[in-house]
C-alpha cells in the first residue's frame, strides 16, 4: 500500500487535536449558563445559603435550582461540604421585582428580585437557606462576633496587663517596692 498525503498526520496528531476538540464543545455546552450571568454587576443577581437536612446537618452535594418565575431563566449550582451554594442569573433592571424561586430537597423557597436599578456598582444578591437548622446557624451565630469578640478580650488584657506593669514600675521608683 502507498503512503499517501493523509497518512502525514499520524495518532500523535489526532491524539493531540481529538481532546482539543471535546474540551471546546464541553466549553460550548456548559459555557454559556456561567458566562452569560458573570459580565456586568447591574445583569447579575446572586442567590446564595446553605442547605440542610431535616436533622439539621448539611446537604452535601445537593442540587439547587434557581430561577426567575416570569421569565423562567434559571442555573443549577452543587452545595459543598457545609451544604452553602451559590447561583447567579442573568436579570435585567425590568426584572426589578420578579420572583425568583429556589428548589432543593423536594423544598421550594420563593423571594422577590429586589434592587436599585440605578446602583450599577453595589453587588445585588439575596440569602436562601432551605432546611432545618440552616436559618439559625448562619444568622444566629455569625464568625465575626466571635472574632470581635476574642480580638475585644486580648484588647481589654493588654491594657490591664499595661496598666499593671505601670503602677508595679512607678512604685518601685517611689521606692516602696516589694520588701525582703
Amino acid at each position: 500500500m502507498g503512503q499517501g498525503p493523509r497518512d502525514e498526520r499520524g495518532v500523535g496528531y489526532w491524539s493531540a487535536v481529538l481532546p482539543l476538540g471535546v474540551a471546546c464543545l464541553g466549553a460550548i455546552a456548559y459555557g454559556p449558563d456561567i458566562a452569560v450571568a458573570m459580565h456586568e454587576v447591574d445583569h447579575r443577581f446572586t442567590v446564595e445559603g446553605h442547605v440542610c437536612k431535616a436533622d439539621g446537618q448539611p446537604a452535601v452535594e445537593t442540587e439547587v435550582i434557581v430561577k426567575d418565575a416570569r421569565v423562567a431563566v434559571g442555573t443549577t449550582a452543587f452545595t459543598d461540604s457545609q451544604g452553602y451554594y451559590k447561583a447567579t442569573l442573568h436579570l435585567h433592571n425590568d426584572n426589578r421585582g420578579d420572583a425568583i424561586l429556589i428548589t432543593a430537597l423536594d423544598q421550594e423557597k420563593k423571594v422577590t428580585a429586589q434592587f436599585d436599578p440605578k446602583d450599577v456598582q453595589t453587588e445585588r444578591k439575596v440569602t436562601v437557606n432551605i432546611g432545618a437548622g440552616c436559618d439559625a446557624s448562619d444568622e444566629a451565630s455569625p464568625r465575626w462576633i466571635y472574632y470581635g469578640a476574642g480580638i475585644g478580650l486580648a484588647a481589654v488584657a493588654a491594657f490591664v496587663g499595661a496598666r499593671l506593669i505601670s503602677r508595679r514600675q512607678h512604685s518601685r521608683k517611689r521606692g516602696k517596692g516589694p520588701r525582703k
